[in-house]
């Protein structure tokens, strides 16, 4: 019996994919669409989302819970690692200082890298912790909407 793996992750990657969706974030698939929105005015919130079972599964509720706050980003924004490659490169380029991880979180100012949630600061906690983290940035450097 023959599967094709990428047909079984098909419903798994469109899942985690609806989540941050219905969460409010807005998919970016191609480098102009990162380029687009990582030009815009004010704090920007990445979301690199990723079907990585432990992680994944804290940090998409996270990134949906974070948002019940005072203060957060002015945009919302995903990219999916291992899936738009393109669009999760080009975001990637902007993250100096920081390597490659997913699922993660960065936060942009006028296009530029302030802080990131890395995985390894998501992996082995539960979302209210990651949740904790993300609104500590969300006093530091968003403004009250």
């Amino acid at each position: 019996m023959s599967m094709d793996f990428n047909f079984f992750m098909n419903d798994v990657v469109n899942q985690a994919r609806q989540e941050i969706v219905s969460a409010g974030y807005k998919e970016l698939k191609t480098t102009a669409e990162v380029e687009e929105a990582f030009a815009q005015k004010g704090t920007t919130l990445v979301m690199i989302n990723s079907v990585c079972g432990c992680a994944g599964g804290v940090a998409r509720p996270a990134a949906a819970h974070a948002l019940h706050y005072d203060k957060r980003p002015d945009h919302l924004v995903t990219v999916f690692a291992g899936q738009d490659k393109e669009a999760t490169e080009t975001a990637r380029s902007y993250f100096t200082g920081y390597p490659p991880s997913s699922p993660s979180f960065a936060l942009l100012k006028d296009g530029k890298i302030i802080t990131m949630v890395e995985r390894h600061q998501i992996e082995g906690f539960d979302p209210a912790s990651v949740v904790a983290k993300l609104q500590n940035e969300f006093e530091k450097h968003c403004e009250e909407l």
